[in-house]
């Protein structure tokens, strides 16, 4: 073990799918290893919320957009990178950094460059199915990589996804009390969680408003996040058991109190719940290059989930689906179970022991 308190910096930025893995693992690292931990992010995304509320000290650069096609972001890349590498250099100086982890997006590209420049050790971890150009860049540079699951195309050990603590399924739990005094739902009545984000909410949302009605008649009660950019839809507050709010920042209440999950196929998504062992239905966005499809993939082949396209899901599909799973004790025991034995494990735990370990050497 190193003499001093190790001094550590994890670069995700962005979208939450890059900056929970990021705080998971720095929660690690603080909690087992006393180490400093220092949050490197841009003014893009939702760090600039979510990386303070976890009392991280936030270290802002430029984004360096790297682009999947020819564009103007391309023509600007070098110097875009140059001056974001200089600007972490700076920052990697300043904190003493020992190591550098990164979780990929427009903050980790210039974090990699740059701890190849001062020869810090560094780690590159990829959560979708298909790793993005700024990992694939880290792994060259000589950072030692690791994959949520195989074939991402980023050399390096699966490992799994690096979880929040604190997530889990257990419908008596402290977590499940919170979420029902929070949000006046009844613990004798099966609860569906709708969530999709804010710009992937809206097919979501449209099929969750035709689809309550029936649902509510039929005794279930649904927890519906329909994003904060979006507007409240128009059944809201007119049926017994729907609870539609704007935004969930206790996602471990919200797996509390829930019996299924609707939602996106987002990696962080797909690891949260599965770790919580709830079944779930998946409506992978249609954009990109299909990775939320393959992020569901092997929980879906496992049993604990269900996968529906984006473009088949409308208010019918929602009803027919979730009474499938709720209406049949053994089908949603099957996936229940199918989600309890998935291998979800203590992956912050591991990166952060590895990093610890290796600056012992």
């Amino acid at each position: 073990m190193p003499e001093h308190t190790p001094s550590i910096v994890v670069a995700g930025g962005g979208t939450a799918g890059h900056i929970e893995p990021a705080l998971a693992v720095a929660d690690a690292l603080r909690d087992r290893h006393g180490a400093k931990v220092t949050a490197l992010g841009t003014r893009r995304g939702l760090e600039l919320e979510l990386v303070p509320e976890r009392g991280y000290d936030l270290r802002l650069i430029d984004p360096v957009p790297v682009p999947r096609k020819p564009n103007l972001d391309l023509v600007k890349l070098p110097a875009n990178l140059l001056r974001a590498v200089r600007q972490t250099r700076t920052i990697l100086q300043d904190v003493g950094a020992d190591a550098l982890i990164g979780f990929g997006g427009y903050v980790s590209a210039p974090a990699y460059v740059a701890a190849r420049s001062l020869k810090l050790p560094f780690y590159v971890h990829e959560a979708n199915a298909k790793a993005g150009i700024a990992n694939k860049l880290g792994v060259r540079l000589g950072g030692i990589g690791f994959n949520a699951v195989s074939g991402s195309g980023l050399p390096g050990a699966v490992v799994g996804i690096p979880i929040r603590s604190g997530i889990s399924g257990d419908r008596e739990g402290e977590a499940a009390q919170r979420g029902r005094e929070a949000w006046g739902l009844s613990p004798d009545r099966s609860t569906i969680l709708v969530t999709g984000g804010s710009q992937g909410a809206r097919s979501l949302n449209e099929a969750t408003a035709g689809a309550v009605a029936e649902l509510s008649k039929a005794g279930f009660q649904i927890l519906h996040a329909y994003g904060s950019k979006n507007d409240a839809p128009a059944v809201a507050g007119e049926i017994d058991g729907y609870v539609a709010v704007p935004f969930i920042s206790d996602m471990a209440a919200a797996y509390g109190v829930a019996d299924l999950v609707v939602c996106r196929a987002g990696a962080m998504t797909v690891a949260e719940i599965t770790a919580a062992g709830i079944p779930a239905i998946y409506v992978p966005l249609p954009h990109g290059n299909g990775e939320q499809a393959l992020n569901a993939t092997a929980v879906v082949e496992a049993g604990a989930a269900r996968l529906v396209a984006d473009g088949d899901f409308d208010a019918d599909a929602m009803v027919r689906e979730v009474r499938a799973v709720l209406d049949d004790a053994g089908t949603f025991n099957e996936m229940a179970a199918a989600a309890t034995n998935s291998e979800a494990g203590q992956v912050a735990d591991l990166l952060a022991d590895r990093i610890v370990a290796d600056l012992g050497h």
